[in-house]
């Protein structure tokens, strides 16, 4: 009986949350909703504007976005206008007071007694997980239980490390990888897997550990081609352009013609060879891994606009785009993705004491003994800058 009357609560308790969209007046809240969304994408707009205007993205993303602000505007209007209609009906609230109150409790209960079993006791967690069907989640949550209790199984965690870097989980793939290759010992796929995870913990920047595990694949296969892409592309972004050519071009020679990532090498190869900026950091299966527009990094359009330019336009297009972001952060200094941006453009073009100038006036903002300062200052190892107060810092 006590179940029943628990029962009797709750839907009784789901009928009044139900109701109350119908006490209240419709046309009131339809106007409130519409006027907080129409609100929101202005400013969504505004601030469109302002980052076409700082250069944060070309005229012709600002276009495509602002269409999508705009049809997402009308949308709201439309679904508001419509809900003001309905909610204002004294016809439709009586009928739907009575599907509340009569036909879903009726179509509740009859699904319930066909269906269900109130004396059946819950399934405890660890049945769950003893059957967890298809549903990935508790695969993932089975496989942390198990090595939970077993940590010392490679296999497991050699399993779970690709599972958590698909899912995002980077700094759970590179714990696991680091467990696996300490339990099962190295390989190029868990070196280039470990690496990989570091790369994308740091924001698409080859670190020094992950530079070392590529090293130590390479040593296993010297053919590994991972290992070779992502090596070239640290040598890239550490401003070392020739030697981040003559490893890209290696790479390119030794490919097979129908190799997914051969589109990625070749791009880098044309941009080094045009002394034009990298337009991205892009990983060896073709997807980036950091901010395409970011300053330092040219977008689609802009390596178009100087394809037909002296290579001293060129060169000065690219610093104008630096120098933008400059000119950007002192405005607004407070903006820990900006410096680091910043710190890393003046790398790339070999521009060394501006990035440990940009790496001083930033951590005047974001102090080291903070997180922000503390990432900068990791930035600036994996570059190779001095910090601060050693040799030509400040």
């Amino acid at each position: 009986m006590l179940f029943w009357i628990i029962v009797s609560a709750l839907t009784a308790a789901a009928a009044a949350l139900l109701m109350l969209p119908l006490l209240r007046a419709g046309r009131a809240s339809a106007a409130a909703a519409v006027g907080h969304d129409v609100s929101v994408y202005r400013d969504q707009l505004d601030e469109l504007e302002r980052d076409r205007a700082s250069g944060l993205i070309t005229a012709s993303e600002a276009e495509l976005a602002r269409a999508e602000i705009a049809r997402r505007l009308f949308a709201a209007t439309d679904a508001a206008a419509k809900a003001t209609a309905v909610g204002g009906s004294p016809l439709v609230r009586r009928i739907g007071f009575a599907l509340i109150f009569l036909c879903l409790p009726a179509i509740g209960l009859g699904f319930y007694l066909r269906t269900g079993s109130p004396e059946m006791p819950d399934q405890p967690l660890a049945a769950r997980l003893a059957n967890p069907g298809d549903d990935m989640n508790v695969l993932v949550a089975r496989a942390e239980n198990h090595l939970a209790t077993n940590p010392g199984d490679g296999a497991g965690w050699d399993l779970l490390a690709p599972i958590y870097m698909r899912a995002g989980r980077f700094d759970d793939a590179a714990n696991a990888y680091a467990k696996a290759l300490d339990i099962l010992g190295s390989t190029p796929d868990r070196l280039g897997g470990y690496a990989e995870a570091q790369i994308a913990l740091s924001g698409g920047l080859v670190t020094t550990d992950a530079q070392e595990a590529l090293q130590k694949a390479l040593v296993i296969d010297p053919k590994d081609a991972r290992a070779q892409f992502y090596l070239a592309l640290g040598l890239e972004q550490e401003g070392k352009r020739e030697e981040a050519l003559k490893a890209f071009e290696a790479l390119a020679a030794q490919a097979p013609k129908d190799a997914p990532w051969l589109g990625a090498v070749n791009d880098h190869v044309t941009l080094l060879k045009s002394g034009e900026a990298p337009q991205q950091t892009a990983g060896a299966n073709g997807t980036a891994n950091t901010d395409p527009k970011a300053p330092g990094n040219p977008t689609a359009e802009d390596v178009a606009a100087a394809s037909g330019m002296a290579s001293g336009d060129r060169q000065q297009m690219i610093q104008g785009m630096v120098d933008g972001l400059a000119a950007k952060l002192k405005d607004d200094p407070k903006n820990i993705e900006g410096w680091a941006r910043l710190i890393r453009s003046y790398v790339v073009l070999n521009q060394r004491d501006k990035a440990a100038d940009a790496l001083g006036t930033g951590l005047k903002t974001f102090p080291a003994d903070g997180a922000e300062g503390q990432q900068l200052l990791a930035l600036a190892k994996d570059l190779g800058l001095p910090a601060p107060g050693e040799g030509n810092g400040q």
